[in-house]
């Protein structure tokens, strides 16, 4: 899919939709806020209008999961994960879309050198416009979700 938009420039809040290749509407314009990504061959970016929640779709627009949104946008990618969200629990996912890694952490830092610190039992505070997580037992995982014993 091919995204485009309707305005002069392509930024947040312009209303964008994606076509197919053959030109067909497939996410018509104003059904989402924002789409992020330009052109979908198998994952994309969204943001949802009623909760602001940045969602992934696949190329038939079929919603995947929630992005984690970190610094106002999707969560960054980092060795080749990101983090998504299903039923308030953390997970990864890859740049195709690809769940590697099901959501099952209450909280979730993202990748640094193939390892993430996640933990079960996590308190999640708002605080000016950011969270705080407060937590102990903490535990490394690696890209593949298994648990490291260092």
């Amino acid at each position: 899919m091919i995204k485009f938009y309707d305005g002069e420039f392509d930024e947040i809040g312009v209303p964008s939709g994606y076509l197919n290749s053959k030109g067909d509407t497939i996410v018509p314009i104003g059904k989402y806020y924002y789409c992020y990504t330009d052109t979908i061959r198998n994952f994309g970016m969204i943001v949802e209008k009623e909760t602001g929640k940045i969602l992934g779709i696949d190329q038939n627009a079929n919603e995947l999961f929630e992005v984690y949104k970190y610094d106002n946008g999707p969560d960054y990618t980092r060795d080749g994960l990101f983090r998504i969200i299903q039923n308030g629990k953390f997970g990864f996912a890859n740049e195709n879309g690809e769940i590697v890694i099901q959501p099952k952490y209450k909280c979730a830092r993202p990748f640094d050198n193939e390892i993430a610190m996640v933990t079960d039992f996590c308190e999640i505070k708002p605080m000016e416009n950011r969270e705080i997580w407060i937590g102990d037992k903490w535990f490394k995982i690696d890209t593949q979700g298994n648990k490291i014993m260092k």
